[in-house]
């Protein structure tokens, strides 16, 4: 005890010595673990939450609501499919612009500034991102599959086997998508998420 007090009242700087591949390994994942809010479609699940009650009527669903359900699912995996090719960047002033990513680089919203086409080609369309939204609708459905209220309106008489993969498929998605955003991440930084240094 008395040697860990000893440490903390030394004042003398902490020496990093040579880390060892599995000590990079780990900072790596812990890196890329803080910032995986930053991949999942936080915004589109927000949205799904706060008005799935309303539009289910808690399960109790008639085809009309069933129709309503169907639509938000549908534009809220387009707005998280959407998202995943925004982007953002600071302009010479210091403001935030956001834009869309194309094949040639960052079409800017607002058109509030123009970047060369050299700077424009870092924001350029790649696999990556179309690999980010297939991941994003999916860790998406896996909300969807756990929301009581719409399993409820869209298999109200579901069977053993159907609420056992209903159980497990979510975990088993999650579990995936969430280990490939942290494997392959992305540099984006999306509508809604702070612009970070590298």
């Amino acid at each position: 005890m008395e040697k860990a007090a000893s440490l903390l009242d030394d004042n003398s700087p902490i020496e990093a010595g040579e880390k060892t591949l599995m000590q990079k390994a780990m900072s790596r994942t812990f890196h890329s673990t803080s910032h995986l809010a930053n991949y999942l479609p936080t915004g589109t699940v927000l949205a799904f939450q706060i008005l799935s009650p309303l539009v289910t009527n808690q399960g109790e669903c008639s085809s009309l609501r069933r129709g309503l359900a169907a639509t938000l699912i549908a534009l809220c995996a387009l707005s998280g499919i959407l998202l995943s090719f925004t982007d953002s960047f600071k302009d010479k002033k210091g403001h935030v612009c956001h834009g869309i990513a194309t094949p040639h680089g960052l079409w800017v919203i607002d058109g509030s500034a123009v970047l060369p086409p050299k700077v424009a080609e870092k924001y350029r369309l790649r696999l990556i991102d179309f690999v980010h939204a297939l991941m994003s609708i999916l860790v998406f459905a896996t909300v969807v599959m756990f929301d009581q209220s719409f399993v409820k309106c869209f298999c109200p008489t579901a069977s053993d086997m159907m609420k056992q993969i209903l159980a497990v498929l979510p975990v088993v998605i999650g579990a995936i998508c969430s280990s490939l955003f942290v494997i392959f991440p992305t540099r984006r930084h999306g509508i809604g998420f702070p612009i970070t240094s590298g």
